[in-house]
């Protein structure tokens, strides 16, 4: 029997009428699903009823997606202010210590936008916020519009780092991302490495240093409407790779790819 393999993605959370939901944005599970050829799976907002390292058993790859809610400064040393809200305590409850894990197995990861900050934090970085306010900063917001293709659509370049993994992924030393954030990256860790930055200099790409896989986050969301991006098609067939080797050096019979 062959076998796809499985990516998680952890939910976030929010309450309406009384009740907590957890939930998932539809690109991030395409692209998953679409672009790196792999079963997206959700992951639950919810560690306290979870065994993560059993859970982790079951997965070859994990994705940590964007979200409309901040990393909660307490994580990473700062007090929290009503600049650096919405929050999301049940999301940060799972994410830091799922990244914690997945870096400890050498399991695929791929970080996006929230997910690239948390990447961070786990790894003793920190943050900064309302990046528009800081003298010599662009403003990284996405345009106030309600069309979706326009508030993703290209904002600007970024700078790749000659001979670094993006490079090698891409192809290229320049490209054009979206921009839908308003924190970045202030002290990156120690264990990353910069992989691209935009004009003003805020990070836009790191890579985990030493990693035996892909472990790679992105400050812009390459999955939107990814199958049309070729960026983002060479980005998560990286990682659809790389969760399939992981996959096969378990012992997994991999499903033939078309």
């Amino acid at each position: 029997m062959s076998y796809l393999p499985l990516v998680g993605l952890p939910a976030d959370s929010y309450e309406s009428h009384g009740f907590l939901f957890h939930s998932i944005g539809d690109k991030y599970l395409r692209a998953v699903a679409e672009v790196a050829l792999c079963s997206p799976v959700m992951i639950p907002a919810m560690v306290d009823a979870l065994e993560l390292d059993a859970l982790l058993d079951h997965f070859d790859g994990i994705v940590i997606t964007g979200a409309v809610s901040n990393v909660h400064p307490p994580h990473y040393g700062e007090q929290p202010s009503p600049s650096h809200e919405p929050y999301d305590h049940h999301r940060d409850a799972i994410t830091l210590r799922l990244i914690e894990k997945v870096l400890k197995r050498g399991m695929p990861l791929f970080c996006i936008c929230r997910g690239f900050q948390e990447l961070n934090v786990v790894m003793g970085g920190t943050l900064e916020t309302e990046l528009q306010d800081i003298e010599g900063r662009l403003d990284h917001r996405a345009p106030k519009h309600d069309d979706v293709d326009v508030r993703y659509a290209p904002a600007h370049t970024i700078n790749i780092r000659p001979g670094g993994v993006l490079e090698q992924i891409l192809g290229k030393r320049e490209t054009m991302v979206n921009s839908i954030h308003r924190q970045g990256i202030k002290r990156m860790a120690k264990g990353l490495a910069v992989e691209a930055t935009a004009p003003d200099g805020i990070i836009e790409a790191v890579s985990v240093r030493d990693a035996k896989t892909f472990a790679i986050g992105t400050q812009w969301h390459p999955e939107f409407k990814a199958l049309s991006n070729p960026d983002s098609v060479k980005l998560f067939t990286a990682f659809g790779n790389a969760v399939r080797a992981y996959a096969k050096a378990r012992g997994k019979p991999m499903r033939a790819i078309a």
